[in-house]
């Protein structure tokens, strides 16, 4: 693999103003408290002989974010792993003919016609509210899920659970905490047939398929707990956010709250009319973040604000892929040209742009476009944003390039691979 760098620092922090000294220790002091113990008030110290707070046994504890790239070529079914921190690409097991590859923050799951295979990319992150810890442990291939066709589709959960969802065998519900064993569970079956489900705080927020059905919320067990006076006709697309878990209707989006045992659901309607065309039904985001984005047909992106329960609609011009880092960033859009297009949310305008490294770049995004290939398809070009850098895909010219969006869409580094890359996802955050 070639890298291609930057002379600026590469993966720069944000710049901040320097907290007082007096803060500082009061800080350092609070934080240390909070992380002495793993419950209880913190005051106790450990029991001697116990494993320091936040151990995890086989992995490692770093200071810092352990960001990795899955790439898959589809059509070859070869799979990479490149760990942004070290730059080293790992070669695993991949899955001929996947036709999608999404992740939960460490696994990442290759859908495919004989099912949805797993693997543990070993970077990770655990959000205690006022701490995080960071991971990274050895990458391994842990098989398949419970056997479903390529219709399949697994749901970004709560942590506990992840759910696979087909149309031909219903919903399973897999112990996330056994594939953190390196195990494969059997699965708990849901009763009845769903267009969505969704973990979501110990429970299950899901969407019968029967017309007019309203929203529900189950437990583990798969026994409703609660009816939700709201509907999602035609749902397409889900994301998990700060607020809520949001869906994609026929209307605009659905965002179902939890506050303590009590669930509530928001509607969010599309400014006007929309045509089926030009609904948003992938949704993509920086995890953590509240700012969802959308393709909005060929030549324009959404923006949903979930804390302002708004949509917004920029014209990008003809885009290929679209994602943002949430409120203050970019809009990200990549062009069927090839030129990377930054945007400004609130008013639309164009705030900076930035052409591919390489011509054979710039030519393959316009094949793509020529050959038929559109956003969200296997073999596709992508983003994925994470706290400071935007990582876009490149099938045709092998490559993935870090952009800096805080610094005029700087290409910060490139990775020469040698594979095609048409299908993307980031863990480790």
């Amino acid at each position: 693999m070639t890298i291609h760098r930057d002379p600026a620092r590469r993966r720069a922090p944000l710049p901040h103003a320097p907290l007082p000294r007096a803060l500082v220790t009061v800080l350092v002091a609070v934080l240390a408290v909070g992380c002495t113990t793993g419950g209880g008030s913190g005051n106790e110290p450990e029991p001697s002989g116990s494993p320091p707070h936040g151990h995890v046994e086989g992995a490692r504890e770093s200071a810092e974010q352990q960001a990795r790239l899955v790439l898959s070529d589809p059509a070859t079914g070869a799979a990479r792993v490149l760990d942004l921190i070290t730059e080293k690409v790992h070669r695993v097991e991949g899955v001929k003919g996947a036709t999608a590859l999404t992740t939960d923050g460490r696994f990442g799951y290759f859908h495919a016609p004989a099912g949805v295979s797993v693997l543990d990319t070993g970077a990770w992150m655990v959000d205690h509210g006022d701490h995080v810890h960071y991971y990274r442990a050895d990458i391994r291939t842990l098989g398949r899920l419970t056997p479903h066709g390529g219709d399949a589709r697994v749901s970004r959960g709560d942590g506990t659970h992840v759910a696979v969802t087909t149309g031909s065998r219903g919903t399973v519900l897999h112990r996330r905490g056994d594939l953190e064993q390196g195990r494969i569970g059997a699965g708990r079956p849901l009763t009845g047939r769903h267009a969505a489900v969704v973990p979501f705080r110990d429970h299950v927020v899901a969407v019968p398929r029967a017309a007019g059905a309203g929203v529900t919320v189950l437990d583990r067990a798969g026994e409703e707990t609660a009816s939700l006076k709201a509907e999602c006709r035609d749902p397409r697309g889900e994301a998990v956010t700060r607020r809520g878990v949001v869906l994609g209707c026929a209307d605009g989006a659905l965002l179902v709250r939890a506050r303590g045992e009590e669930f509530t659901a928001v509607k969010i309607p599309y400014p006007q009319d929309v045509p089926p065309g030009e609904r948003a039904r992938d949704f993509r985001l920086r995890p953590g973040s509240d700012t969802l984005t959308a393709l909005a047909g060929d030549t324009s992106v959404w923006v949903l604000d979930v804390t302002d329960r708004a949509w917004k609609r920029v014209e990008t011009g003809p885009v290929l892929a679209a994602n943002t880092a949430g409120e203050g960033a970019p809009l990200l859009a990549l062009g069927t040209d090839g030129t990377l297009r930054g945007f400004d949310v609130d008013t639309g305008e164009r705030t900076d742009q930035a052409a591919l490294r390489a011509l054979p770049a710039r030519d393959g995004v316009r094949n793509a476009a020529r050959d038929g290939i559109r956003a969200g398809d296997a073999g596709a070009p992508d983003i994925a944003v994470d706290h400071s850098r935007a990582y876009v895909s490149n099938p045709a010219a092998k490559r993935v390039d870090e952009i800096d969006y805080n610094d005029s869409l700087r290409v910060a580094r490139s990775f020469d691979l040698d594979i095609r890359p048409g299908l993307m996802v980031e863990t480790g955050r």
